[in-house]
């Protein structure tokens, strides 16, 4: 699949120095999070700091946060779970009892952290559940024996992000991350218009999983095109996946073909044990991919 995507992207380079279309990747290694303690507006900036085992989605964090009124950065460590964030601050002991507290986690324990802080004078909790995207995100401040309620001004808690931002006529921007999915990995092919609106073409590579003791986890990850469509103004309308090799799915060995037209590529998909047969054709001229048996 590798002469694949260099026989695309080579044969097109030229093509693509003419797009009025770009896209851009860009990976967030950090968030600045807004929200409210007890009503008292407040900031977060948390930072990765490496996964704990072989989960993306799970790792830890370093940052701050502050009340608004005040500024004064109040030192925070802890951990990221699949969009669940537990937050700690060990006051003047902040550095050695980080150490301590990194040391004693791994993935088994993730959830049993409040109870390891503890262990180490840990002075203020923070614990926001983020795992359900279409609500904001909420939790507690625990000082002592006091716990007060939080919220942030977000439905994502997640602190990596890989994000492809695609700039289209007019200085439209929109991030495939906030409707495709959160694995990036998409390049830039070609564009087209016509009497029923726009079209993008992408092709991907992403992982399969971002768990890598999970299923996939250590396979070559997933492959294919994408369309975005658009309005003749360029507003979004829709997308279709396709793919050419995916572990989860099962497909593998597709094979390729160069058409007499070198900007039609033809690909044949192997039956698998949950899906027949197909061809996919990729038309890069008019940005479109056909599917067929």
């Amino acid at each position: 699949m590798k002469k694949i995507l260099t026989f695309t992207f080579t044969l097109f380079l030229s093509f693509f120095f003419a797009q009025k279309v770009e896209l851009k990747k860009v990976t967030d290694t950090f968030q600045v999070f807004k929200g409210e303690i007890a009503g008292n507006p407040v900031t977060f900036r948390l930072n990765y700091d490496n996964i704990i085992d072989c989960h993306q989605y799970q790792h830890f964090v370093d940052g701050w946060y502050y009340y608004d009124k005040y500024k004064k950065k109040i030192p925070l460590t802890g951990i990221y779970n699949l969009g669940d964030l537990y937050l700690f601050n060990f006051g003047n002991d902040q550095k050695k009892r980080v150490q301590l507290f990194k040391e004693k986690i791994n993935r088994d324990l993730i959830e049993k952290s409040d109870s390891i802080a503890k262990t180490l004078n840990v002075k203020e909790i923070i614990n926001i559940k983020g795992q359900e995207r279409d609500k904001q995100a909420t939790g507690t401040f625990s000082i002592g024996n006091k716990s007060l309620p939080l919220n942030l001004n977000t439905k994502d808690t997640r602190i990596y992000r890989f994000n492809d931002y695609i700039t289209v006529p007019n200085h439209k921007k929109i991030n495939t991350y906030n409707f495709i999915n959160n694995l990036g990995g998409n390049r830039l092919v070609s564009y087209s218009s016509g009497k029923s609106g726009n079209r993008v073409l992408l092709y991907f590579e992403e992982l399969s999983n971002f768990n890598y003791c999970g299923m996939c986890g250590a396979g070559d990850g997933e492959k294919g095109y994408r369309v975005i469509y658009f309005t003749n103004d360029w507003n979004f309308k829709s997308y279709e996946g396709f793919l050419i090799e995916s572990c989860l799915e099962g497909i593998y060995n597709t094979t390729s073909k160069r058409l007499k037209d070198q900007k039609i590529l033809k690909f044949s998909i192997k039956k698998t044990s949950g899906s027949p047969a197909y061809t996919l054709t990729v038309d890069i001229k008019n940005a479109t991919v056909t599917k067929s048996k």
